[in-house]
Formats: structure tokens, C-alpha cells, sequence
């Protein structure tokens, strides 16, 4: 089907194209086109001036747009006549009483224009072969003589004008080569717009890094379903709640563990201080003396780093001394940990120096 000739839309162009496909070459073109509803709007003008060029019906329609053209390249059905009145053809209305009492079998015509709201399309024969040269299609569409008659009834049933060119179509190449040869049909042509979206969705399928870079940074053109956008923002909001649930999870184990060894070093020194409170003075001296020389060392290691980082030293002569005196009178009842901890160290100096001084005696 190479040899048929066929224009594919550009704008609302669509006149322009149905006129070129009946036509089979660029006979027609939006400037030729505009000069011609450019004409009609003028004898129009003539006709209403005749009423009186101070009526209101004039003036009235010196204020309105054009009815044979927009700036859109739309053309009226009057402009499509007056350009095939140029080659001797004449528009005749499919479905009028006239042409119905004809009886004319849609088969034995030469060509159809067809029109729905602004679009205009060509179906012609070529040869032996009836095809569809809609501007829209990527390429002509064959139609058999069968379904001829089936479609223009679609057509109609779709709300389509169908008009009949009547006259002799000049000679082309692809109306002279089908006459001899006959074509097939494979696959029927696709819509532009059915022919972008496929290219579109036949691309490879691409990494989630790429993905997500287009989502930061579209290309121009193109751009990001509101769908997918939408999946990938909840994809990363659900990412992003778990790496904080994980991190909440992290510090919660590590503020368990951290008192439960606060626990165990502070019940270590409450049963230490329960022990005192149910012995005699005597006895808790011995007791605090022998937490002293070496049972529970991780809480005297902890105390005595404690001291050294207050630049504290012991001193047996500036540092008091508690005695089972004191002992006796506060029992441990109602000590505190450090006071406990700092009486223990004490004792043990103080017991260390009478030991002394008796070795000194002797």
C-alpha cells in the first residue's frame, strides 16, 4: 500500500487531509483553504448588506467569528465543496431523499466524506478496493465490499454525515496499479494515538533506582504516573518507618540492659545494707571490713573510680573516721549507698591503723 497517498492529522488540519487523500496528492492547502472561506464570508457579507447596512441583523453579524473557519484549521463543509467544485465534483448527502430513491448500491460509487462534529475523512476506491483514509489511522485501512455498506451504516448510527462525491477523480498512480493487482490486509492500522501508547508500554522495563530517580527528576515530556508516584512515596514512607521503629527497638534494648545492671548493683547493695541492719555494731565493722578485702570489688572499683575522677585522695588524717559508735547509733536503716560504700572504705583505714599502732606497741 505504499502507492496510496496519505496524510496522517497535523492540528485540526483534518479538512485539508480528507480533501489530499480523496484527491491522492497535496492539491489542497491551509492558505488555498482559507482563501476560499475567506470568499464565502465575503459574498455572505454582500447578501446581508442588501437588508441595509445600518440594520441590526448586519451588525449583528460583522460582530461574529467566521462560520467557514477558526484559527484551528477548522473548515466548513461550504469550503470542501467550493475546493472540489474546482476539479468538478460535487457533494450529494448519503442519506437524503433524493439519493436514497436513487437506489444506488454504496459499492458502485467512487468515493465517500465522511464528518462528525470538526473531523472530516476520505473513503475512497482504488482499483477494485475500497479503502478507509482516515487521517487518524497510521496508514489506509482496506475495506471488502462487503463490509462496505456495514460500516457506513456504523458510521451513521455513530452520528457521522456521509456525503457522495459525484464526478471524475483525476488519475493517480495507486488507482491505476490497483487495478491490475489486488492487496491483502494482515493487521488492520492503528490509531496515532494507539501507536504512541504502545511504544510507550513496549519500553524496557526499568531498575527501581531509575525509577526513582525519574520521580526526583522527571525528563521533560514524559513524567510519572500519579499511581506509581504514589505507590513509591508510600513505598518509601513505610521504609522510613521501619528504619525508625528498628533504631526505637535498638535503644529500648539498650536502656533495659542498662537498668538491669543499675538493678543489680543497686540490690547488691541493699542486701548488703540489709545484712548490716541485722547484725550487732561489732559484727557490721566485720562485715563492711570483709566487703572491703575483696567480696563485691566491682562496686569498690566503681566507687574508687568515682573518687579518682574528683581528684580525691584518701587521707587518713583529714578524712573522718565512722566507728561502731556511729554504727550503733544509725544502725544502716537509713544510710545511702555511697554512705555505706564511703563508711566501709573508712572502717577498713581505720582498722588498718589500730593494727599499726599495735604492732608498734609490741
Amino acid at each position: 500500500m505504499e502507492s496510496i497517498f496519505h496524510e496522517r492529522q497535523e492540528g485540526s488540519l483534518c479538512a485539508q487531509h480528507c480533501l489530499n487523500n480523496l484527491l491522492q496528492g497535496e492539491y489542497f492547502s491551509p492558505v488555498e483553504l482559507s482563501s476560499i472561506a475567506q470568499q464565502l464570508d465575503e459574498e455572505e457579507r454582500m447578501r446581508m448588506a442588501e437588508g441595509g447596512v445600518s440594520s441590526e441583523e448586519y451588525r449583528t453579524f460583522l460582530q461574529q467569528p467566521s462560520v467557514n473557519m477558526d484559527d484551528s484549521g477548522f473548515f466548513s463543509i461550504q469550503v470542501i465543496s467550493n475546493a472540489l467544485k474546482v476539479w468538478g465534483l460535487e457533494l450529494i448527502l448519503f442519506n437524503s431523499p433524493e439519493y436514497q430513491r436513487l437506489g444506488i448500491d454504496p459499492i458502485n460509487e467512487k468515493s465517500f466524506i465522511c464528518n462528525y462534529k470538526e473531523h472530516w475523512f476520505t473513503v475512497r476506491k482504488l482499483g477494485k478496493q475500497w479503502f478507509n483514509l482516515n487521517s487518524l489511522l497510521m496508514g489506509p485501512e482496506l475495506i471488502s465490499d462487503t463490509y462496505l455498506a456495514l460500516f457506513l451504516a456504523q458510521l451513521q448510527q455513530e452520528g457521522y454525515s456521509i456525503f457522495v462525491v459525484k464526478g471524475d477523480l483525476p488519475d493517480c498512480e495507486a488507482d491505476q496499479l490497483l487495478q491490475m493487482i489486488r492487496v491483502q490486509q494482515v493487521q488492520r492500522p492503528k490509531l496515532i494515538g494507539e501507536e504512541t501508547a504502545q511504544s510507550r508500554d513496549q519500553r524496557l522495563p526499568r531498575s527501581d533506582v531509575d525509577q526513582a530517580i525519574e520521580v526526583s527528576h522527571p525528563f521533560d515530556g514524559t513524567g510519572m504516573l500519579d499511581e506509581d508516584e504514589e505507590n513509591f512515596q508510600r513505598a518509601l514512607a513505610l521504609s522510613r518507618q521501619e528504619i525508625d521503629m528498628e533504631d526505637e527497638e535498638a535503644d529500648l534494648r539498650r536502656a533495659i540492659q542498662l537498668s538491669m545492671q543499675v538493678v543489680k548493683v543497686s540490690s547488691q547493695t541493699r542486701y548488703h545494707r540489709m545484712l548490716l541492719s541485722r547484725h550487732t555494731p561489732v559484727r557490721q565493722t566485720l562485715f563492711l571490713q570483709k566487703i572491703c578485702a575483696g567480696e563485691d570489688k566491682h562496686i569498690l572499683k566503681s566507687k574508687q573510680q568515682q573518687l579518682q575522677q574528683q581528684d580525691l585522695t584518701l587521707n587518713l588524717h583529714d578524712k573522718p573516721t565512722i566507728n561502731s559508735s556511729t554504727l550503733e547509733a544509725d544502725p544502716g536503716g537509713d544510710m545511702s549507698e555511697e554512705d555505706m560504700l564511703q563508711a566501709a572504705m573508712n572502717m577498713s583505714l581505720e582498722s588498718a591503723r589500730n593494727h599499726l599502732s599495735t604492732e608498734e606497741k609490741k
